[in-house]
C-alpha cells in the first residue's frame, strides 16, 4: 500500500504561516489499470485518497479559522485596553462631579449623591446583564440534528446496512 506524501513545514519559526498540510498531489499520480489490482486494492486506494482529501480539507479549515481567531483576539485586546482607560477615566469624572456639586451643597452631600448615583448605575447595569444572560438557551437545532444523525446511524446498523465484513450478520450491540 502506498503512503500519502506528507510535506515538511516550510517555515518552522514563523507563527503567522501554518505548517504545510498533507495534500492532494498537484501532479497526476500514475494510474494503474483495473486488471492489475484487486477490488480490495482499488477500494483501499480510494479510501486512502478520500481520507487524505478529508484530512486536508479539515486541516485547511482549521488553519484558516485559527488565523481569523488570532486577528479577532488582537482586536479584542485593543478594545479591552480602551475599556480599561475609560474605566480609570470614570474615576476622575466622579470626583469632578462631586466637586462640582460641592459648589452648591456641602462636600459630604455632594460625595454622597455621587456615590448613590454610582450605586443606582451599578444596579441598573447588573439588572440588564442578568436579563440578557437569562435569555441564553441551549442550541436546540444542533442537539436535534445530532440526535437525528445518531438515530439514523443506529437504525442503519440494526438493519445490517453499513456494516463491513462478517459483522453484518451478527446482531448489533445495544
Amino acid at each position: 500500500m502506498r503512503e500519502s506524501p506528507v510535506a515538511s513545514q516550510t517555515s518552522p519559526s514563523s507563527a503567522e504561516v501554518p505548517p504545510v498540510l498533507p495534500s492532494i498531489p498537484l501532479t497526476p499520480e500514475p494510474v494503474l489499470s483495473a486488471e492489475n489490482q484487486s477490488v480490495g486494492g482499488l477500494v483501499r486506494e480510494v479510501a486512502s485518497q478520500v481520507s487524505t482529501l478529508v484530512r486536508s480539507e479539515v486541516e485547511l479549515a482549521r488553519a484558516e479559522v485559527t488565523a481569523e481567531v488570532k486577528k479577532g483576539v488582537k482586536g479584542s485586546v485593543l478594545f479591552i485596553l480602551a475599556l480599561a482607560v475609560l474605566t480609570f477615566s470614570l474615576f476622575f469624572f466622579f470626583f469632578f462631579l462631586a466637586e462640582l456639586l460641592s459648589v452648591w451643597l456641602p462636600s459630604w452631600a455632594a460625595y454622597g449623591i455621587v456615590f448613590l448615583l454610582m450605586l443606582v448605575t451599578t444596579a441598573l447595569l447588573a439588572l440588564l446583564g442578568y436579563q440578557r444572560v437569562r435569555k441564553i438557551r441551549a442550541p436546540q437545532r444542533t442537539i436535534s440534528t445530532v440526535k437525528d444523525t445518531a438515530e439514523v446511524l443506529t437504525h442503519r446498523r440494526r438493519n445490517g446496512h453499513g456494516e463491513l465484513g462478517n459483522e453484518a450478520s451478527s446482531p448489533a450491540p445495544r
